[in-house]
C-alpha cells in the first residue's frame, strides 16, 4: 500500500497527545493509526435502558438519572473508605452510587448535580444501590446514556483518555483511508463504508451498529484471508501441470492385493476421491483427514503406490524421525511382496549415506522414499516425482508446500492428518485444499474404557497396569511436562519414570521418551518398545500422533486438564490400535469449570471430530494447534467460534472474485489484491501474482 496511507501514520504526529500516553500506547502496540483504528472494543455496556428510579429491577445492567442529594466519605472499622453518593429523581426514590477505597472520587461531585449512574442495581435496606456505577454528567454536556465500548487497557490508561484519542484521529484520518472493500461486495452484503463502520465500532450509537461495523471488518480480514488461499489454489493447482496417474482395475487389484486388510467403506470413498485428483493434469491438492485409528494410511499407500505404477516416484513427508521410521516400517510391513523400491532419509543418515540416497533418488533408482523435512532441502532432486504426502501438515506450517516446487517439480499433494479439526479451522488452515474424511474405524477395533480416577485410587490403578503387563501388555504413562518444575506442581516424566522404575514397577521394563532426547535416542526407544522389549513408556505427549504399536493398550495420563480435549483424544488413540479394549485412566484436578467441562466431554464421546469442535468453543482456536503452529499467523479480528457465518460468506465471494479475475487485475480489486500480497504474499509463496 502506498506511504501515504493514513493507517501509517504515527500516532505522535496526533495533536495534544503527550510522550507518557505514547509510551502507555506502545504497551498495548499501538504505534499507528491504523493499530489505534482496529483497538477493538472487547464488550459493550448497552446503557441505553434508562428507566426512572422507581423502575429499576435487580440483575441486568440499567440506567438511572437524577439530582445528586447527599456525598458521604468514611472509612470503615476494617480500614477501607467507602464514598456513597444518592440521586433522587422525584425527591421519594433514591438510588445510592457506592465506591470502595476510591477517596478521591467524593471531589467529582456536588450537590444539585444532575447525573446518570448506570450497573446492576440491588435492593439494600430501603432503596436500591449500585457497587461503583458508571457516571455521566447529565447537566455539563458530557455524552448522553448510549453504548459504551469497553476496550483491553493498560494501567494508568483511562478508558475516556482513549476514546479522546480515537475521536481525534478518526475526525483526521478516517475519511482519508481507502476502502479495501470494492463497492460491489459492499453493496451485496449492506456493509457500511470503511469511515462509517469504524465510527460504528468505536462510538457506537447502538449495540446493533456496532455488531454490524465489527462484521463487516471481520469480513474484510476473512476476505483477504479466503483471497490468498484462492489465489495459491489457483496457482498451484489450476496453473500447474501435474503428471496424469491413472488407476486401471489391474493396479487397484495389485494395490489391493498388498493391503493385508479390506479397506472400510469410508477408506473406499477417499480413494475413489484420490484416484479422480490422480487422473487429472491439474496437481492434486487435498486434505485427508481422519478420526484417531481410523486408517489414514492404508489410503495413503494406496495413491503412494499409483504413484509407483505409473512409473513416478512418490514421497511421504512425517514430521519427526519417530514417525517417519513408522511410516517407513509400515510400508515394509505392506510392500514386503512388491519390487517397489523404497528408503528412508531423516536427518540421522551419515554424509556418506545421505550422497548415496540423493544420488539414487536423482537418478530414479528410488520409487518411494519416506523421510522429515531433509525431503525438502536445496540438495534433494527427484527424476519423475508424481505425488507428495504429507503427513501432520499442521506441524510443518503451510508455507512449506511450496518447498517441493521450488525443486523444479509439480507433484500431486496429499496432504492427511489424524487431528480431528473443527469445519471454520480447516477452512482457514487448509481452505486451498479439497477435503476427505474418515470417520469409520476398521471392524475389530475396540472402544477405549476411560475412567477418571481420584488421586487416592492411583496404587488401584498401578495395580491393573501391573496385571495387564503381567498378561503381555504394554502401557503408557503421559506427563505434561519433561522435567520437574520450581513454579508447578505438576509430575515430569524423567522424575517420574526414576520414581516408578525404583518402585511400584521394579518388576517391569520401563523406558524414557520425552521431546528434549534427541531424534536417535528417541527412535531407539521406541524400537525397543515395539519389540516389546520394554513393558511400561514413560513419556509426555511426543506419543500423540502416529505412534502404533497394537498390544499397549493400557495408558494414564497425568494432569489430564493440562492437555486440550484433541490432545487427549490423541493420546488415548495409542491405546485403541488392536483387538483387545484399551483402557485409559486420567488423574485430574482441573481448577474451573471449563476444565471439568472438558474432561467430562472426554468422557462422553469417542467422536474426534465432535470433541474437536467443543475443544476450540472452550479453548478457542489459538490454543487449538497450539501458538501459530499453522503458519497462517493469528486473525486480528476475526474469531472463528463466533464468526464462522462469515467466514463462509467470505469464503464463497472469495472464489468467485479469482474465478472472474484470476489475478486480481481489475482496477476496482487493486486495494484487495495488495492487500492479500502484504498479509499473506510470503507466507503462502504468492510470489507469481506480485
Amino acid at each position: 500500500m502506498p506511504d501515504s496511507n493514513p493507517l501509517l501514520v504515527r500516532l505522535e504526529t496526533l495533536p495534544g497527545i503527550s510522550a507518557a500516553r505514547l509510551e502507555l500506547l506502545e504497551r498495548l502496540g499501538l504505534r499507528t493509526v491504523g493499530d489505534l483504528f482496529f483497538h477493538f472494543p472487547r464488550t459493550y455496556e448497552d446503557l441505553n435502558d434508562v428507566r426512572p428510579i422507581a423502575g429499576l429491577s435487580a440483575g441486568s445492567i440499567q440506567t438511572a438519572q437524577g439530582e445528586v442529594v447527599e456525598i458521604d466519605g468514611r472509612s470503615l472499622s476494617d480500614g477501607r473508605t467507602v464514598v456513597s453518593v444518592v440521586l433522587s429523581d422525584d425527591g421519594t426514590h433514591c438510588l445510592e452510587g457506592v465506591w470502595f477505597n476510591q477517596a478521591f472520587a467524593a471531589r467529582r461531585f456536588r450537590y444539585g448535580q444532575r447525573l446518570s449512574f448506570s450497573g446492576k442495581p440491588k435492593w439494600y435496606r430501603d432503596h436500591w444501590q449500585m457497587n461503583g456505577p458508571r457516571v455521566q454528567i447529565l447537566d455539563g454536556g458530557d455524552e448522553q446514556p448510549g453504548v459504551v465500548p469497553i476496550y483491553p487497557l493498560t494501567e494508568d490508561l483511562r478508558p475516556e483518555h482513549l476514546r479522546a484519542l480515537l475521536g481525534r484521529a478518526l475526525d483526521l484520518h478516517a475519511a482519508g483511508v481507502a476502502d479495501v472493500l470494492p463497492a460491489a461486495l459492499r453493496h451485496r452484503h449492506d456493509w457500511p463504508s470503511f469511515d462509517r463502520a469504524l465510527r460504528d465500532v468505536h462510538f457506537p450509537a447502538s449495540l446493533e451498529t456496532a455488531t454490524r461495523g465489527r462484521r463487516r471488518f471481520v469480513y474484510e480480514e476473512f476476505l483477504i484471508l479466503q483471497l490468498a488461499l484462492a489465489l495459491r489454489r489457483r496457482e498451484v493447482r489450476d496453473e500447474g501441470r501435474a503428471p496424469i496417474l491413472p488407476v486401471t482395475p489391474t493396479i487397484d487389484e495389485r494395490i489391493r492385493r498388498l493391503l493385508p486388510f479390506q479397506l472400510t467403506a469410508d477408506q473406499d470413498r477417499a480413494v475413489s476421491e484420490v484416484c479422480r485428483d490422480l487422473a487429472a493434469e491439474k496437481p492434486m491438492q487435498r486434505l485427508l483427514q481422519a478420526d484417531v485409528g481410523a486408517g489414514k494410511t492404508a489410503v495413503a499407500v494406496y495413491a503412494l503406490l499409483v504413484a509407483v505404477a505409473n512409473k513416478h516416484q512418490a514421497a511421504l513427508m512425517a514430521p519427526t524421525e519417530v514417525l517417519a521410521r513408522q511410516h517407513a516400517r509400515t510400508l515394509d510391513r505392506y510392500l514386503a511382496h512388491s519390487r517397489v523400491r523404497r528408503l528412508l532419509l531423516t536427518g540421522a543418515l551419515t554424509p556418506a549415506e545421505r550422497r548415496d540416497t540423493l544420488a539414487a533418488l536423482a537418478a530414479g533408482d528410488i520409487d518411494l522414499v519416506v523421510g522429515t523435512q531433509a525431503l525438502v532441502q536445496e540438495d534433494v532432486r527427484f527424476a519423475r516425482l508424481g505425488l507428495v504426502v504429507i503427513d501432520e501438515q499442521h506441524k510443518f506450517g503451510v508455507h512449506q508446500r511450496a518447498r517441493f516446487r521450488r525443486l523444479g517439480v509439480d507433484p500431486h499433494y496429499l496432504v492427511m492428518t489424524a487431528t480431528p479439526i473443527p469445519r471454520t479451522v480447516a477452512l482457514t488452515v487448509f481452505g486451498d485444499l479439497d477435503v476427505s474424511i474418515i470417520r469409520q474405524l476398521p471392524p475389530g477395533r475396540q472402544p477405549v474404557a476411560t475412567r477418571w480416577e481420584p488421586k487416592n485410587q492411583r496404587e488401584r490403578v498401578y495395580t491393573r497396569l501391573r496385571e495387564g503387563m503381567a498378561q503381555g501388555r504394554q502401557g503408557y504413562l503421559v506427563c505434561p511436562l519433561v522435567e520437574e518444575s520450581a513454579t508447578l506442581d505438576v509430575k515430569a516424566a524423567t522424575q517420574t519414570h526414576a520414581e516408578l522404575q525404583a518402585g511400584p514397577f521394579r518388576d517391569f521394563r520401563v523406558g524414557l521418551l520425552h521431546g528434549r532426547q534427541d531424534e536417535e535416542t528417541k527412535a531407539a526407544v521406541m524400537e525397543s518398545f515395539e519389540r516389546h522389549e520394554l513393558d511400561l513408556l514413560v513419556c509426555t505427549s511426543v506419543i500423540e500422533v502416529g505412534v502404533d504399536v497394537p498390544r499397549a493398550t493400557l495408558m494414564v495420563i497425568e494432569h489430564a486438564e493440562r492437555f486440550g480435549l484433541s490432545q487427549l483424544h490423541q493420546l488415548r488413540g495409542r491405546v485403541s490400535r488392536g483387538p483387545v479394549a484399551g483402557q485409559c485412566y486420567l488423574f485430574a484436578e482441573p481448577a474451573g469449570d471449563e476444565g471439568r467441562q472438558r474432561l467430562r466431554a472426554f468422557l462422553r464421546t469417542r467422536d474426534g471430530f465432535a470433541l474437536a469442535e467443543e475443544d476450540m468453543q472452550l479453548r478457542g482456536v489459538g490454543e487449538f494447534f497450539g501458538a501459530r503452529q499453522h503458519g497462517l499467523g493469528e486473525l486480528r479480528i476475526g474469531n472463528l467460534v463466533r464468526d464462522g457465518d462469515l467466514l463462509g460468506m467470505a469464503r464463497k465471494d472469495a472464489f468467485a472474485l479469482v474465478a472472474a479475475d484470476p489475478g486480481l487485475r481489475r482496477p476496482e480489486h487493486a486495494l484487495l489484491r495488495a492487500a492479500v500480497l502484504e498479509r499473506y504474499g510470503k507466507t503462502l509463496d504468492l510470489a507469481e501474482i506480485g
